[in-house]
């Protein structure tokens, strides 16, 4: 028996837009300099010639700055207005780029070496660029591909403990120096292994920070989520590991800090979560999904290390989950789709990743149906604007609270932000 019951809720947001910083981790990679050479292309007006014409800084992908949202019906039909104009919201061309990355090549360098952008943008960007460095970083060997050792000569040394210490104090100096009024960390840097969850060592706040002190095993990521928490700045993972054991969800969660993850939803997995939503939704019963990916910038080449694929591998299989549970006509309580995923690295394509997928559905009567697509994804154009949508909306979240005719005190979102997770591929929710 099912009751209809509805609950009021009153919003309230803060107007007073702040001014914005972003601490990218990994601000040397492919992800890190696009972001932000393409927030200086659009906040300088740049336009370049490339072989089909010339072309202009502009933020397609972005869902804030380039998508609208229909509000009504009037009399001459619907009404559509942009994203972004639904509340006050940072504008991407004010925010502040700072970070860390094991490569001590500054912004304009890097930038080339991910070869991302058309030269000739890149030429008017460098002199922007190059003034740019990034901040030496956390270096674990084991968490990443080996692969990358040769990349890592930009790295803080010390104690796990005191590492964790200069990041804080290096997010207090950005904050000081840049003038800005918050800021946001995000983690765009190579995908790390999984690490075990632990009792007695990441398990609660408490253990992790022991761990922390006493140099046990905690990964990157992790202890930049710690540093990031513990300063009173919302962190953001956009890589596929389990950055968030659940000692530094308890920590977040004490210290009412956003955290939001995982994983960057961008090219063959947002149409895979949008296709596999058609198929099931119309009542085709799919049984097996096989990707295909071959790519050649460094994400690529940690992936080629197997305990990094896995991680990547986990992130992209679950992504369908909630829509195979969600009809049980279809599928029974241990039935779900065959799931296969592959990753090469090939380093001729670069960052244009070619994806290729296979989905095969049953249908009436004992037919089936096979839909085969091939996606040419320009990894890091795709990830970027998600980027800038992940940290405007973290933002905007802070200013928002909200109450309930049975609850009149006004409140904040839960530390788990999983109402912006829907840009990730393994979206992270608070438990329960």
């Amino acid at each position: 028996q099912v009751r209809p019951c509805s609950t009021r809720f009153t919003f309230r947001t803060g107007r007073q837009v702040p001014r914005l910083g972003v601490m990218l981790v990994g601000w040397g990679g492919n992800n890190g300099t696009t972001v932000t050479a393409a927030v200086l292309a659009n906040k300088l007006g740049l336009s370049w010639m490339t072989k089909t014409g010339r072309k202009k800084a502009n933020y397609y992908g972005s869902l804030l700055q380039a998508s609208t949202v229909c509000l009504g019906t009037g009399p001459t039909g619907d009404v559509y207005v942009p994203f972004r104009d639904l509340l006050p919201m940072v504008h991407p061309n004010d925010i502040v780029f700072d970070g860390w990355d094991i490569s001590s090549l500054n912004l304009a360098e890097a930038m080339r070496r991910a070869e991302v952008l058309d030269w000739p943008l890149q030429e008017q960007l460098w002199p922007h660029m190059e003034k740019m460095k990034p901040r030496p970083s956390i270096y674990i060997p084991k968490f990443i591909a080996a692969n990358q050792e040769e990349r890592a000569d930009n790295v803080l040394r010390g104690s796990m403990a005191e590492q964790v210490e200069q990041i804080r104090r290096d997010i207090r100096d950005f904050k000081e120096t840049s003038g800005v009024d918050k800021v946001i960390v995000l983690w765009t840097a190579n995908t790390e292994c999984f690490c075990d969850v632990v009792p007695g060592l990441n398990d609660t706040a408490d253990n992790l920070l022991r761990a922390i002190e006493r140099g046990l095993e905690v990964s990157p990521s992790t202890l930049f989520a710690v540093a990031s928490i513990l300063e009173g700045c919302a962190y953001i993972n956009g890589s596929p590991q389990n950055t968030f054991v659940p000692g530094a969800v308890d920590l977040a969660t004490q210290r009412r800090v956003f955290i939001c993850g995982d994983d960057f939803k961008s090219g063959q997995t947002k149409l895979k979560s949008v296709l596999v939503d058609f198929l099931v939704g119309a009542g085709l019963k799919t049984k097996s999904i096989v990707s295909y990916n071959h790519l050649g910038n460094n994400d690529g080449k940690n992936l080629s290390a197997p305990q990094q694929f896995r991680s990547k591998e986990i992130s992209k299989s679950n992504v369908v989950d909630d829509m195979v549970q969600a009809n049980p006509i279809l599928y029974g309580p241990q039935d779900k789709p065959d799931h296969c995923v592959v990753i090469k690295y090939v380093p001729y394509v670069g960052d244009s990743k070619r994806a290729l997928d296979e989905y095969t559905s049953e249908i009436m009567m004992g037919g089936t149906n096979t839909i085969v697509i091939h996606n040419t994804c320009e990894d890091s154009l795709l990830a970027s604007p998600i980027i800038l949508d992940l940290v405007i909306l973290t933002e905007l979240c802070q200013r928002v609270t909200f109450c309930t005719e049975a609850d009149p005190e006004f409140q904040g979102f839960h530390s788990v932000l999983a109402i912006v997770a829907f840009l990730c591929k393994a979206p992270l929710v608070p438990e329960g």
